[in-house]
């Protein structure tokens, strides 16, 4: 990585935030929109594809396991491939080959095709949204990072919840192929604008080249992924345990050398920052709820009110759309005011629509889950990119390539772990209400009660990252970020 040079010519920081920053963040949110997007599409798709390879739904189920072990194997990696051939370089090959896959996942004749494929798109997939932040992180103005991050954050939540909508409609009125045969424009697209507006690519020293990580690093990441989602199924299985057990073995192993490691794959020391691990602890609290009960609101409105998966899609709109409203809000404020105010009032927001949800019975009326929903949209919108802005902030800038992976991978994980988790608690409140069905209570409300609960829980979590966000404080910037007297703006090649 070269040494960050200061340019006294540079323009101010309004004009480099609008004219310079525009292309390069265009670029990298279609790329980001086309990968979150793929990441859900396929759920909703999972009956028809059963259907359709004359197969069951384990097998068909690796072309979601498979992706994502892909997607988490790869993360690790991603700060090094930029520091030894450039942030653009890799951008564009990972897009490349996310689309190549696609393409070739829409041709599959055999299941074990798909899977095949979907790995190849993981593969690529993986690298886009860390490389993505932390280009984007680089190019803003320290002044403009929050209000920059805050739009880089709209296809982050918006895409998830988009998903479903598209996959539903595609699925039932023109064929499945097309969730994949979609991602070919955007791709194109996506490398076409990277291509002409990203930064070049400037000569850079070899970095090190940590083996021992990026052995260690692809195993214990996919394989916890793997355990914790199978998790979901039971805590007790032999795939489960197996997972779990290799996964935090090897990340045992790779703390260690990687803490030994002069130049390691992810920087682990980035801890001894108090205001990274605050921040990063908190974001995590955040994400459990945040993204179990997005899990949760699906299932609810399928399961117990009956809706279909396109009418599902439809209704979770309102929350996508107020967390897209919200994001660019929350991240001007954040230039202002910081992540602690907006952590606060999102999460306080975030702990009243999952009480509301908590509340639900089989009558409950579609205004207030719309309700619910758009608060959690807000919340959703205020919380998520300040708190990821506030953690890269506390971060040396020189380690941000580093730095967004670890925080990705970490966040694979952890939504893992939020799915299985909530998931296996509802499944086992579910099971313990059934029995209360002879005493008068029927399967409906056996099953709505168990939703209840699960989302008690997840208010809980919320409740206790809203009490926690006290404990953050504004990271102190970092000297390199100090604009000079004549309000030069920073130049950071990478």
């Amino acid at each position: 990585m070269s040494v960050p040079t200061v340019q006294q010519n540079s323009v101010q920081p309004d004009e480099f935030s609008i004219k310079t920053i525009i292309g390069p963040l265009l670029a990298i949110i279609v790329g980001m929109i086309m990968v979150i997007l793929d990441s859900t599409v396929v759920n909703v798709a999972i009956p028809k594809l059963v259907d359709y390879f004359k197969t069951d739904l384990k097998t068909i189920q690796w072309t979601i396991t498979g992706y994502t072990l892909a997607l988490s194997a790869v993360i690790p990696l991603a700060g090094w491939m930029t520091d030894k051939f450039g942030a653009k370089r890799i951008f564009l090959i990972t897009i490349t080959l996310f689309t190549i896959g696609s393409a070739l996942c829409a041709l599959a004749q055999t299941p074990e095709q798909l899977i095949i494929f979907r790995v190849l798109q993981g593969l690529g997939g993986g690298m886009v949204s860390p490389i993505g932040m932390a280009m984007v992180f680089k190019l803003a103005p320290a002044d403009k990072r929050g209000s920059i991050m805050g739009v880089l954050g709209v296809p982050m939540l918006l895409a998830p919840a988009l998903g479903p909508v598209l996959s539903g409609w595609l699925v039932d009125y023109v064929s499945w192929h097309w969730i994949f045969l979609i991602n070919l424009p955007i791709g194109v697209i996506a490398i076409l604008i990277g291509m002409r507006f990203l930064p070049k690519p400037e000569r850079h020293q070899t970095p090190h080249l940590d083996i021992i990580g990026m052995i260690i690093a692809p195993i214990a990441f996919a394989m916890l992924t793997y355990g914790v989602s199978e998790g979901g199924t039971s805590w007790t299985s032999s795939s489960t345990i197996t997972g779990l057990s290799i996964g935090g073995g090897a990340l045992i192993i790779f703390i260690i050398v990687e803490l030994l490691q002069k130049q390691p794959l992810l920087e682990l020391r980035v801890f001894r920052s108090s205001d990274f691990t605050r921040g990063i602890f908190l974001l995590w609290i955040a994400q459990v709820a945040l993204f179990g009960s997005m899990i949760l609101t699906p299932l609810y409105l399928q399961q117990v009110k009956g809706y279909t998966a396109l009418e599902t899609g439809l209704i979770l709109l309102p929350q996508a759309l107020a967390s897209a409203v919200f994001m660019p809000v929350g991240g001007r404020l954040f230039d202002k005011l910081g992540a602690r105010p907006l952590a606060f009032t999102g999460l306080g927001i975030i702990s009243v629509a999952l009480y509301l949800f908590s509340r639900i019975t089989v009558d409950t009326s579609l205004g207030m889950i719309l309700l619910s929903l758009g608060l959690m949209g807000c919340g959703m919108g205020l919380t998520m990119m300040p708190l990821n802005t506030h953690v890269l902030n506390a971060a040396p800038p020189k380690l941000v390539n580093r730095v967004t992976p670890l925080t990705t991978a970490a966040q694979q994980v952890v939504v893992s772990f939020a799915v299985a988790g909530l998931t296996g608690y509802l499944t086992s409140r579910i099971n313990s209400h059934m029995t209360e069905i002879a005493q008068g209570h029927t399967p409906g409300q056996a099953l709505t009660a168990g939703f209840g609960d699960t989302f008690f829980l997840a208010t809980c979590l919320a409740i206790a990252g809203f009490v926690l966000t006290l404990i953050l404080r504004k990271p102190k910037v970092q000297p390199q970020e100090q604009p000079n007297k004549a309000g030069a703006a920073v130049k950071v090649d990478y």
